[in-house]
């Protein structure tokens, strides 16, 4: 079985090696894969993986051999799932691999909002404090989580386990989703509700046609301009222009985003310089732990086709 991955190097940059996936069959990986050359490198494949490498209908269309894509993320927007399903080709992913990672970036960037101890530690190195007539000070004072609203869009996996270190911070948690899962301590609520009542919104949702930018001027208005709003899920579920134009008329009080709606992030994206925003470069899933799940997982996944039964299918 012939095997290619479009865009390795992220999953693997060195410290996670493919030997999982190369026991599946004759494997070839190539770093990155650009849009110009995916129909040269994937014609052999039978079974297809990419990360962030788009197969879009027209692509499908001209790969005849391909049996199987595997996509080496939870989210799967990059491949058109409906084209690939009238070929007759299954895609799969990998729903549970990074939850613990993401959960804990989520709070990560809440914790930096709060307390600024990037702005606190530079402005200690450039003697502000050993010029400070006080034994202390500070740019903005802390802020204590414990008693405050967490509100979460999107209550899967990912979701859930926010709510939880939420919890264990002291902050209610409110949450809105199609997922009926078991939510001792949780108050569900709409969309508009969680945008209104939180203190902290966090998104967790996937991105679909159906809420592409839902994330909008209308909706941000809804939020207490003390409010904090960050997201660890898709970039396109933002209109990015509404946002920086929210943060900039002090209609929240800031904002921290992992993912944009183009990446890698363009030089003209409205939220770059704008004030009390902090961007992280995708990474909210990259630890060697989260990876190296994905990678075995993603064996997993192929070993399952391969034996005529797979698994986490989303088409």
């Amino acid at each position: 079985m012939r095997l290619v991955v479009l865009d390795g190097y992220t999953l693997n940059p060195g410290d996670n090696p493919w030997d999982e996936v190369a026991a599946q069959g004759s494997l070839t990986v190539y770093d990155r894969t650009p849009e110009a050359l995916v129909i040269e490198r994937a014609l052999p494949a039978e079974i297809l993986l990419t990360n962030k490498t788009p197969l879009t209908a027209p692509m499908l269309a001209q790969l005849p051999a391909l049996r199987f894509i595997s996509v080496l993320a939870t989210g799967y927007n990059i491949v058109d799932v409906v084209a690939a399903r009238q070929h007759g080709i299954p895609v799969s992913n990998v729903p549970e691999y990074g939850t613990d990672s993401v959960a804990q970036h989520v709070f990560a960037l809440l914790l930096e909002l709060g307390h600024r101890v990037a702005e606190h530690s530079t402005a200690v190195r450039a003697g502000e404090w050993t010029a400070a007539p006080d034994f202390c000070f500070w740019k903005a004072p802390p802020l204590e989580l414990a008693g405050l609203t967490m509100g979460i869009v999107g209550f899967g996996r990912i979701g859930q386990r926010v709510a939880a270190v939420a919890s264990a911070f002291g902050m209610h948690v409110i949450a809105a989703g199609r997922t009926h899962a078991p939510s001792t301590g949780v108050e569900r609520a709409s969309v508009e509700e969680v945008f209104a009542r939180s203190d902290v919104v966090s998104l967790h949702c996937p991105l679909t046609t159906e809420n592409s930018r839902f994330v909008n001027r209308a909706l941000l208005r809804h939020m207490k301009p003390t409010a904090f709003f960050i997201n660890t899920a898709r970039g396109g579920l933002v209109d990015e222009a509404a946002l920086a134009a929210a943060l900039n008329a002090d209609q929240l009080a800031g904002a921290a985003v992992d993912v944009v709606s183009v990446e890698p992030m363009r030089p003209d994206n409205p939220l770059l310089g704008v004030r009390n925003c902090f961007i992280t470069p995708h990474l909210a899933w990259a630890s060697l732990a989260a990876r190296r799940r994905l990678m075995t997982q993603t064996a997993h996944n192929l070993a399952a086709f391969l034996a005529g039964r797979a698994i986490n299918v989303v088409n």
